[in-house]
């Protein structure tokens, strides 16, 4: 019988599965990022791209809010479109725009510039998610990728789009297109989160970073079948690793999103997490949900409400305190330090 190793059997893990847990375990999208002094110090001359695929860069990227926060998870400092630059897509990710692709995918020609993702693709990879796992002891790494609608859509519209209506048309025009499109990001995502398993990840998380843009109708025609055959992969090939699913405004789709093969629900700051609960039968953890905007709030206001929510979340099955989408890039770092404090003070049991 195999001893669990200490990042297996962390209190991230254990809330994610639902196991009873010494107090709530808490971290932070987009944690390791722009409102932290000495990222901004390392990434001064860096592009992006460069500094998610240069092992050494990553590793200090991932561990600097766990040393300055206390937080209880690292998450993999990448983005989610480097697995597309991987296997040989011409993009960029512009600051102040975000992704942007030279030739969007428009026609069935273009799925030829779309191979499938393999471990040779990014070796760098599995080189960072070693050198963390070394460097945090104790401490879980979160694996992530993207979802495949939100690839589609960035790789369809050329770039981030408010309206999505290139994606849309081509959803409804073309549908097999669509589909195929899909399928080949679906491998994609699973392959890129099997890297950072296989290396030492300890939990992973989907983002569908603009799902709650689609109908409940468009949501099951078009996207869930290839986020299950993401997640739902994970769960065949990593059975022990908690799968984390996320959107922004998915508010109508946690149920959807839970059963196509989540262990917890990422919960945005729309929705309570009793409600989150209720919609998901009870049958997920769930992880949220401070409002970002929030952290610029009075501390009494503040604090009012982390321990709403460490509360609401004492009625779930398990519970991951996080914020409802990333940290905001003007966020003073100390606030983050003493919310990590406050969850741990109020949630011991």
């Amino acid at each position: 019988m195999s001893v669990p190793t200490p990042q297996a059997d962390s209190v991230l893990v254990r809330a994610a599965r639902r196991q009873p847990v010494p107090h709530t375990p808490v971290w932070f999208m987009r944690q390791a990022g722009r409102s932290l002094p000495e990222y901004r110090a390392i990434r001064a001359d860096v592009p992006m791209l460069q500094s998610c695929r240069t092992p050494e860069l990553v590793t200090e990227i991932t561990l600097q809010p766990v040393r300055r926060h206390g937080v209880d998870a690292a998450i993999f400092f990448s983005d989610i479109v480097v697995p597309l630059q991987a296997v040989g897509l011409d993009l960029d990710i512009v600051p102040g725009t975000g992704p942007v692709v030279a030739r969007p995918v428009r026609e069935r020609s273009d799925l030829d510039r779309l191979p499938e993702l393999t471990p040779e693709h990014v070796p760098d990879i599995t080189e960072s998610v070693g050198l963390l796992v070394a460097e945090l002891g104790d401490t879980p790494l979160i694996g992530f990728a993207g979802a495949p609608f939100t690839l589609a859509s960035y790789l369809v519209e050329g770039g981030p789009s408010k309206n999505h209506e290139r994606t849309k048309a081509l959803m409804h025009g073309d549908p097999q297109l669509w589909h195929d499109l899909c399928a080949r990001l679906a491998q994609i995502s699973l392959a890129f989160l099997r890297v950072q398993a296989d290396a030492g990840a300890s939990a992973v998380q989907l983002f569908d970073s603009w799902a709650g843009h689609l109908s409940r109708a468009d949501y099951l025609r078009f996207v869930e079948p290839h986020s299950r055959a993401v997640l739902e992969g994970m769960g065949r090939s990593h059975p022990d690793l908690p799968r984390i699913h996320f959107g922004v405004g998915t508010g109508e789709l946690l149920a959807q999103m839970a059963e196509a093969g989540a262990d917890v629900v990422g919960v945005d700051y729309r929705v309570s997490l009793p409600d989150a609960v209720e919609r998901t039968g009870g049958r997920y953890a769930v992880q949220g949900n401070l409002d970002p905007a929030l952290l610029f709030a009075p501390w009494d206001a503040l604090e009012r409400r982390v321990r709403e929510i460490v509360e609401e979340g004492r009625r779930a099955p398990g519970h991951i305190f996080n914020l409802g989408h990333g940290v905001l890039p003007a966020t003073d770092p100390d606030v983050l330090s003493r919310v990590v404090e406050l969850v741990h003070e109020v949630s011991r049991r």
